[in-house]
């Protein structure tokens, strides 16, 4: 497979992330907790998709370097704001979220190995 077919495999995975996380946020519980996770959660996940787009238009090997891990920084938020609703119990129908959490945790996989192995590729 061809780096563009990559590219685009990685990037469509980002968007369908987010938008799986604004299609199934109202399977969360409301109140004002809820509301503020899900607002940060909206943006951590929409985050991650639009600076890859970002990293893919990088001036060199650094600024790639550093939008990947921006990318890996919006990821991560996100897999902590799963976490925290799911312990307090704020997911009210957990088997919408499975996919979301699940490919929440490959694509922190994935960018960490990309980032690791841009990182160590000599120039």
């Amino acid at each position: 497979m061809n780096n563009k077919m990559q590219d685009y495999d990685l990037q469509q995975r980002l968007v369908n992330f987010s938008a799986e996380v604004i299609k199934n946020v109202n399977a969360l519980h409301k109140n004002y907790a809820a509301e503020h996770l899900i607002k940060q959660l909206i943006r951590s996940a929409s985050s991650s998709a639009l600076n890859y787009g970002e990293a893919q238009s990088a001036e060199s090997r650094k600024d790639f370097i550093h939008k990947m891990k921006v990318c890996l920084k919006e990821l991560r938020e996100s897999q902590v704001n799963l976490e925290i609703l799911n312990q307090a119990n704020l997911i009210q129908f957990p088997h919408k979220f499975e996919f979301i959490i699940k490919e929440n945790k490959e694509l922190v996989a994935i960018f960490t190995t990309s980032i690791k192995t841009s990182s160590q590729k000599r120039i």
